[in-house]
């Protein structure tokens, strides 16, 4: 299937790793939890920890990390079809595209649960067809993107004729939870919100900005180990959502997405670029040595601009590459790879024409 439109939406309240030590600073939460918690939160918020900044849609000062349960599902109903909507909107303009043009729209999101499901509130706000597929997508964490990506190329497999869009939309912050564990801290360190959106065909675009350089993606791959399932996941505390987040997760993303590049068919070029989740700095410098060749610079910019914003993260990494341009020549390949809750690990390749 063929790229049609790829943009991303960030929510407009901006906050430096320094002013959300601020806001955390003071706070009741903040003083509830052991010295060695705080040392911690200060520690990663003013250290070298690969992100500078994140932006929150939920963000009244005073309550940033301490919301009560129903607060943060009313935010998460509120914001996320409106930062989806903002993030697909622009992508119908660059594919020349009405919404009610649209056929399918399938939307991935882990930090937050509606029933119907984003993909309603969105039809709803840019005027879908009654008749288009909705499709939400929900549980995959970080990774989920891919998957919603592999959902797209089935719908255009079985309707070769449809405009399938994909939205990643994440509100990080109506998820944030604090306590003395590590790794929750680490979590309430590193996540910010956003959503990206694209826009595909069964052939390449005819006109718009993606129409010189057309961009295919296939040869999806995907690895889950049940086994690990604790090291990283959601579980359920007051009514809140809760990250585990195992200090081993760096070397246990590094190895399966080692595993996934092994994977790679021994007939197709070797990727000449690869684009990954930016989990965190730690999660990056993995993988880079996991794989010797391959600098993660587009997802380390990623990072360091809004922060692992879950899902979105890797289409983020996307944009940013092709900001730059697109594969060079066919066969140039690009390896995009994301990961989370599952442990899953999820590939698929990138190629030019």
């Amino acid at each position: 299937m063929y790229l049609h439109a790829l943009a991303t939406a960030l929510p407009p309240s901006r906050f430096t790793q320094a002013e959300c030590w601020s806001l955390l600073a003071d706070a009741e939460i903040v003083r509830r939890l052991s010295r060695r918690s705080r040392l911690t939160l200060h520690s990663i918020l003013h250290g070298e920890s690969g992100v500078d900044a994140r932006h929150f849609a939920f963000s009244p000062q005073g309550t940033l990390f301490s919301a009560d349960a129903d607060t943060l599902n009313e935010t998460f109903r509120r914001e996320a079809p409106e930062l989806a909507a903002r993030a697909l909107a622009p992508a119908l303009e660059q594919a020349g595209l009405r919404a009610d043009q649209l056929d399918a729209l399938v939307v991935c999101t882990c930090t937050g649960y509606l029933c119907p499901g984003v993909t309603s509130y969105v039809a709803e706000q840019l005027g879908l067809r009654a008749d288009a597929c909705l499709q939400d997508l929900v549980g995959l964490g970080c990774g989920a993107a891919i998957p919603a990506l592999r959902s797209a190329a089935a719908l255009l497999a079985a309707n070769p004729d449809a405009a399938v869009a994909c939205v990643a939309v994440e509100l990080c912050s109506a998820a944030f939870y604090l306590d003395d564990d590590p790794g929750v801290l680490v979590s309430a360190c590193l996540f910010g919100d956003g959503a990206a959106a694209t826009i595909w065909r069964s052939t390449p675009p005819a006109t718009g900005p993606r129409a010189a350089a057309p961009l295919r993606i296939g040869g999806f791959n995907t690895h889950h180990d049940p086994a690990a399932r604790d090291k990283i996941r959601f579980e359920q505390r007051d009514g809140k959502l809760r990250n585990l987040l195992s200090a081993d997760v760096p070397a246990l993303a590094a190895t399966t997405v080692a595993r996934l590049f092994a994977a790679e068919p021994a007939t197709s070029p070797p990727p000449a670029r690869i684009l990954s989740h930016p989990g965190g700095r730690d999660v990056l410098d993995a993988i880079e040595a996991a794989i010797p060749g391959h600098k993660l610079d587009a997802s380390r910019r990623v990072l360091r601009e809004n922060g692992n914003m879950s899902s979105p993260s890797v289409l983020f990494a996307l944009d940013d590459a092709l900001r730059e341009g697109p594969p060079p020549e066919p066969g140039a390949d690009w390896w995009l790879v994301a990961f989370g809750a599952g442990f899953a690990a999820h590939s698929c390749r990138v190629s030019r024409g």
